[in-house]
């Protein structure tokens, strides 16, 4: 009896899967995307900035699309072991990542022979340009003064600080440099670890100005040990309203930042990439997301696949220009 019945019941089965087919609906093995948890690759540490950002990211795509993403930090290697590990993820968008500027520095550098486009991008979410800073005893108060400065000064009289050798803000005063049309090493950089030390030093008197983030600063300069005199944006950061561009001025259309966006390996099928995009873009808008980022102090800018990807080939080729000046490219 229970075979019959079991058999029976397969018949049923196929008479349903088939019905189903015909239909045009698909089986539970090719459901909608996504159909599973979702791996979030972070190439940096937990609890920094990297790490924080990806964590309201993925929050807020399992919030919107109904299924865990999982946020697992693979650090090592200065950004080159995680930045690998999205790249050579099964292209099927159950591993995406979240890519840092740092991917358009290390092939420079001779770490890796990944670029921008070993990816799939799917959205810029933020950018943090530099500000430059220097110490509330400075006789400089505005930019322009400080430029006329470091041009009447002997090469490498004046120093500079804001995180390690070669790293986003040293390039940052690099690029700012050849802009004026001066050597790369005009202004002696000071490697610290990192905008925190560094601002520590500018307060303390060692340091004639520093190139790291406002936002780093912040905590220093609302303490009136310091002051921020421009940034290299192409706009000011609402935050801060009153630190004007370089542009603004002194006429130099400089602008960088370290900036963070999610991509997925290269040959994401083009329907998961546009579902990914769609939904990063709701949690851009979203007031979680916002209010998460501004309680920060971090600069939030949208791009979607196609602006992410120009960004990031503008990006690469200023930071190949400016690790050749500084001495730093291995390419």
């Amino acid at each position: 009896m229970s075979r019959k019945i079991s058999r029976r019941a397969f018949a049923a089965s196929s008479a349903a899967a088939a019905a189903v087919a015909g239909l045009g609906l698909k089986p539970a093995a090719a459901q909608a995307y996504p159909a599973r948890p979702v791996t979030v690759i972070v190439p940096w540490g937990a609890g920094g900035g990297t790490d924080a950002t990806a964590r309201i990211v993925a929050a807020l795509l399992e919030k919107d699309l109904g299924q865990p993403f999982n946020v697992v930090n693979r650090t090592g290697g200065s950004g080159v072991v995680g930045h690998s590990a999205i790249a050579t993820a099964q292209p099927d968008g159950y591993t995406i990542g979240m890519l840092t500027v740092e991917i358009s520095m290390m092939h420079w550098q001779g770490l890796t022979e990944l670029t921008p486009k070993s990816y799939t991008p799917l959205g810029l979410m933020n950018e943090d340009p530099p500000g430059i800073q220097v110490g509330s005893t400075s006789p400089y108060k505005t930019v322009k003064e400080l430029a006329d400065a470091i041009k009447a000064a002997p090469a490498g009289k004046m120093k500079a600080s804001g995180t390690g050798q070669g790293g986003i803000w040293h390039l940052a005063l690099v690029g700012w440099l050849q802009a004026m049309g001066l050597p790369a090493n005009h202004v002696a950089w000071v490697p610290s670890n990192g905008a925190a030390p560094a601002m520590q030093d500018l307060a303390a008197g060692g340091l004639d100005l520093t190139t790291c983030s406002v936002p780093e600063a912040r905590a220093i300069i609302e303490a009136g040990k310091a002051r921020s005199l421009a940034i290299m944006a192409p706009a000011r950061n609402p935050a801060f309203p009153d630190v004007p561009t370089l542009k603004e001025s002194m006429g130099i259309d400089y602008a960088t930042g370290a900036w963070r966006g999610i991509a997925g390996p290269k040959g994401l099928p083009a329907d998961v990439a546009a579902k990914l995009t769609a939904s990063l873009k709701k949690v851009y808008d979203s007031k979680e997301f916002k209010d998460f980022m501004s309680n920060r102090g971090f600069g939030t800018v949208w791009g979607d696949a196609a602006q992410f990807a120009a960004f990031m080939d503008k990006g690469d080729a200023q930071m190949g220009v400016a690790m050749k000046a500084a001495g730093l490219s291995k390419a």
